[in-house]
């Protein structure tokens, strides 16, 4: 699933390429990714054109001309794909690969005044696109917790939410209530650079190791959008260069790998409310 780091990269890639520029055409191949009417969905989105995208949490937030917004999100297989002149440009999820488009992935095409093209593919079919009015996006962007890299995202505010809550550490970071934008990749190295252990209890952490976690989201976070998101195959960002945060990754995917760290310690794999959970049985506690 693309996180917080990708869909920024997405963000920020896709307004160098298609802000001001009027959608001539939109084509529904898939109505059921749409949260309108199909009808309506393509009378306020024809003519109309993007003014700037925002972004919270792993949620895109389309500004359009008419001071509606369209909401798009990739949740697990989604893409969106910009093409120009036989030049693509893809973001989101690095599966399957898009040489070839549209393809029976493409469900909703946006068509530009200029001859360019915006996909919204999907493998699996989870992602949405709904165009809502000021105060759905107000109501949108309620949905979300705190963000590291925002203004509220301060140790005061970390630390009380973390004390008022219970359950397994790895659970509460993926909640996009309480936390916006991390996903099962980069909890998984948060809770490395912080040693602790994901399956530990919230409630058994102390203000130290809260202190940890707190500035290891911070780091983790912003290091992976400097370094535009993880890639493992071929994901591209707008400049069509490739996310390469994997370089630095230190237990995600590395399974009986020894630890980068320790050097002495194979990186463990285990389930945690569903998800692939990888860590170091030395270096966490």
């Amino acid at each position: 699933m693309p996180e917080l780091p990708e869909v920024e990269t997405i963000r920020r890639g896709l307004s160098d390429k298609i802000l001001n520029k009027k959608i001539v055409s939109v084509e529904i191949k898939k109505p059921k990714l749409l949260r309108n009417k199909v009808a309506k969905f393509k009378s306020l989105i024809d003519k109309n054109s993007i003014l700037s995208i925002d972004r919270v949490g792993k949620l895109l937030i389309f500004n359009l001309a008419d001071n509606n917004f369209l909401l798009i999100h990739l949740k697990m297989t989604g893409q969106l794909i910009y093409s120009f002149k036989d030049n693509l440009i893809a973001g989101g999820h690095n599966f399957p690969a898009t040489t070839e488009l549209p393809n029976k992935y493409s469900h909703i095409i946006f068509n530009f005044i200029d001859g360019s093209t915006l996909f919204f593919n999907d493998m699996r079919q989870f992602g949405y696109l709904q165009i809502v009015d000021n105060l759905g996006q107000e109501s949108a962007r309620a949905r979300f917790g705190l963000e590291p890299g925002r203004a509220d995202f301060t140790w005061k505010n970390f630390r009380s939410i973390i004390k008022s809550k219970k359950g397994l550490l790895k659970v509460l970071l993926l909640n996009q209530q309480i936390i916006a934008g991390i996903g099962n990749i980069y909890a998984d190295e948060i809770c490395f650079r912080a040693k602790v252990l994901p399956s530990r209890s919230v409630d058994s952490l102390s203000d130290d190791e809260i202190k940890k976690l707190y500035q290891a989201c911070q780091v983790i976070i912003k290091k992976a959008i400097d370094k535009r998101g993880t890639t493992f195959s071929d994901y591209r960002d707008a400049d069509n260069k490739k996310g390469n945060f994997v370089s630095y990754l230190k237990v995600y995917g590395r399974q009986n790998q020894l630890c980068l760290i320790c050097k002495n310690t194979k990186i463990k794999k285990i389930k945690i409310a569903s998800r692939g959970t990888h860590f170091c049985p030395s270096c966490q506690k």
